[in-house]
């Protein structure tokens, strides 16, 4: 991995647990070997690794991704008491 090409992708992306999600899916996608997700983005990609791929293409700009909205909790009932009668 290309420690320039990391720097130049964390700036873009900004949080690390992220970074690592984006690159990892896109490795996946260009290691499968079907279709159109498998080619590089970024020209003269053929002495680079997967993972150098992915944070070209994110350095770049040509990868682009987004975070889902936060959903709202869901409203749980607290469960009643039950009172003893005696």
């Amino acid at each position: 991995m290309n420690a320039e090409l990391c720097k130049r992708a964390s700036e873009k992306v900004g949080d690390p647990n992220i970074l690592i999600n984006v690159v990892s899916r896109r490795v996946r996608q260009l290691l499968s070997g079907s279709g159109g997700l498998s080619r590089p983005l970024v020209p003269n990609a053929e002495n680079l690794s997967p993972v150098d791929i992915a944070l070209l293409e994110i350095a770049e700009g040509k990868l682009v991704w987004e975070l889902p909205e936060p959903e709202e909790p869901l409203a749980v009932e607290k469960p009643r008491r039950r009172t003893r009668r005696g």
